[in-house]
């Protein structure tokens, strides 16, 4: 509990004892002597120690401009009540609703942890190796190439390259998982995640600024910057909506008074508890506080998710596209076969396609050269050029050789044999002649297919696959996951077009998903409803082109912030109906003067609690099983 808080408890403590002092004093009749005037300054004393912030805010409000909010409706009601001389239910009003106020805000701090927690990841130092020691310097001091060393237990400040050392990695606080992550000399090391038991030395790669720590530390603060259409509602229909039942008690005080002749006082008190019914806080309140703890759920599980207007298109997810290599499948390439044509050898083959992808740092091309067991001599090589989406042409000996996809032998006139063995297949070609076809196999993620049952489960209706592979390698690895739809043989290009072809084909209430891995899937997540980016540790184009971004690579996450996003906006919903349910029903009782002050306050600050108290439910996840289990 903070300060702030603590202050607004022993206040509404004090008040709330001189209240029952009074209300004895009351029924005992002790208070009959006294003038209404002497009654009165009795109970402004309460009501002035509980509700003086609330004077303070409305008045300073009234002089800003912004009227119509809760604290003027509360001073408005009170002050009425008052005017009627129902002294007891004013100061009742007062402290029940900052009873309500500070239960909402110990509510909001709750929900508020859960994406701060995030912020922990900051670290605070980076111990700097200079002149033969170390300083310990703030981490965006220390600049590209220069060396730190990450003891055991602190918190790794920068992203870089270990140079000497091993440990294990706690990533606990990006991904969710508690499984640490074994780490040695020539790795990748990320900022953010916690050093175990081995001292690393690190050569800094990124600048603090554009480390992945900082990244994702910028996504979390302006989380709750995109509002979900429901938000805006809800925002846009307060606005109206309180400045309209201010005027409607106005008019109910006066009008009837002067039309029906009753009295005064009676119609005064009615409206006054028009007024404390009629406060939206419920709404304002709980509404956001359920989209906040849905996002906060998903950080806790390494989930982001960059607003709430992203959380509840997930819940309207109909269908999700899969980029293949990276996704689906490990992107952990080896080569199963080499296939040569008649005229070569195995071995001629492997060193054609060695030579020829000598520069390339694809996962393919590592592949092959690790299948030929020699380091190429680049210098046999020139001339290096890229086929866009088909391969590349080069020179190894000063003769012409092309590698790549069917696509680049068709396009180049040669004619070679169809393999029909499943896998990525890379042609190669020899001054204008079919050499050969060496397959390489990328085997699937061993959770891809519960993952993708998982997410049937969870009520997405359709799963697609896309991928520039051919349609055998396609259809194989679709067959083992359970994908239903598959598109091959795809450039980038065609893969936006494809997914342009899903969005026409479905509703307007239904959301299509691409799933990447985020680094060449850029224009694809954009363009879809929801772009998720999968295994992006560390990848910049993740972060920036995915809405929401999953910090490892558990496809079965999927599925998690999908039932996390369902439960967040049926409670959204359930604390809407609920809310204006009870509030027009005690309003139209109030206006017949059915419902007293007591109804008034259970209308606001009763309704209020019970929805802050649902929408605190959206917190609650099985963190055993985050990616499969509802959370209750």
């Amino acid at each position: 509990m903070t300060n702030k808080q603590k202050k607004t408890r022993n206040r509404i403590i004090i008040a709330g004892i001189l209240f029952a002092v009074l209300l004895i004093m009351e029924h005992t009749g002790l208070t009959e002597a006294l003038p209404w005037w002497g009654r009165l300054i009795l109970f402004l004393i309460p009501y002035g120690i509980a509700g003086n912030d609330i004077l303070i805010k409305a008045v300073k409000n009234i002089r800003n401009g912004q009227v119509f909010d809760e604290n003027f409706l509360m001073t408005l009601a009170t002050f009425g009540a008052f005017g009627v001389q129902e002294y007891a239910e004013a100061v009742a009003v007062i402290l029940f609703y900052q009873i309500g106020e500070l239960f909402q805000s110990y509510a909001v701090g709750k929900s508020r942890e859960s994406i701060t927690a995030m912020m922990e990841i900051v670290p605070e130092s980076a111990n700097l190796e200079e002149d033969g020691g170390l300083k310990e310097v703030d981490p965006d001091e220390v600049e590209i190439g220069q060396i730190i060393v990450i003891k055991p237990g602190e918190r790794v400040p920068l992203d870089g390259r270990v140079i000497e050392g091993e440990s294990q990695l706690d990533t606990s606080a990006l991904t969710g998982e508690s499984k640490p992550r074994r780490i040695c000399a020539g790795e990748e090391i990320i900022s953010g995640c916690v050093n175990g038991s081995g001292t690393l030395r690190v050569e800094v790669t990124r600048e603090f600024d554009d480390s992945t720590v900082s990244k994702i530390l910028e996504l979390v603060e302006n989380a709750t910057e995109k509002k979900a259409k429901t938000e805006n509602f809800i925002t846009k229909f307060a606005k109206y909506y309180t400045p309209v039942v201010t005027v409607a008690a106005v008019l109910l005080a006066i009008v009837p008074p002067l039309v029906l002749g009753d009295g005064f006082m009676d119609w005064l008190q009615r409206a006054c508890i028009f007024l404390v019914i009629s406060c939206p806080c419920a709404l304002v309140i709980s509404v956001p506080l359920g989209f906040f703890g849905g996002i906060g759920a998903a950080s806790r599980i390494g989930v982001l998710v960059k607003g709430s207007n992203y959380l509840e298109a997930v819940s309207e997810l109909s269908t999700v596209v899969f980029d293949k290599t990276g996704t689906l499948t490990k992107g952990e390439f080896k080569v199963s076969e080499v296939l040569p044509e008649e005229g070569f050898t195995k071995e001629e083959l492997l060193e054609l396609a060695a030579h020829g992808e000598g520069y390339s740092d694809h996962p393919i091309a590592v592949s092959i050269r690790a299948a030929y067991g020699k380091e190429p001599d680049l210098n046999r090589v020139q001339k290096a050029e890229e086929e866009a989406g088909h391969g590349i042409r080069v020179l190894v000996d000063g003769r012409q050789v092309l590698l790549g996809n069917s696509g680049l032998m068709k396009k180049n006139g040669i004619s070679f044999s169809v393999s029909g063995h499943g896998g990525t297949e890379v042609y190669v070609a020899l001054d204008g002649r079919a050499a050969g076809l060496i397959l390489i196999l990328d085997e699937e993620k061993a959770e891809a297919a519960e993952a993708l049952r998982e997410l049937k489960a969870a009520g997405v209706a359709k799963t697609v696959m896309l991928t520039g592979d051919t349609a055998e390698t396609a259809e194989t690895i679709a067959k083992r996951v359970g994908v239903d739809e598959v598109h091959a043989d795809l450039l980038p290009a065609d893969k936006v077009a494809q997914v342009e072809k899903l969005l026409a084909a479905q509703s307007e209430k239904d959301r299509l998903a691409f799933v990447g891995d985020g680094v060449n899937d850029a224009p694809v997540l954009a363009r879809a409803d929801i772009g998720f980016a999968m295994g992006s540790m560390g990848s910049d184009a993740a972060i920036e082109a995915a809405d929401i971004v999953i910090m490892d690579d558990d496809l079965k996450k999927l599925a998690g912030i999908r039932r996390i996003a369902c439960k967040t906006m049926r409670i959204v919903r359930q604390n809407i109906v609920f809310a204006l349910a009870v509030k027009f029903l005690v309003l139209f009782l109030g206006a017949l003067g059915v419902a007293s002050m007591w109804e008034a306050v259970f209308a606001d600050v009763g309704v209020s609690v019970i929805a802050i108290l649902n929408s605190m439910r959206t917190l609650k996840t099985k963190q055993e099983t985050p990616a499969t289990r509802d959370i209750r």
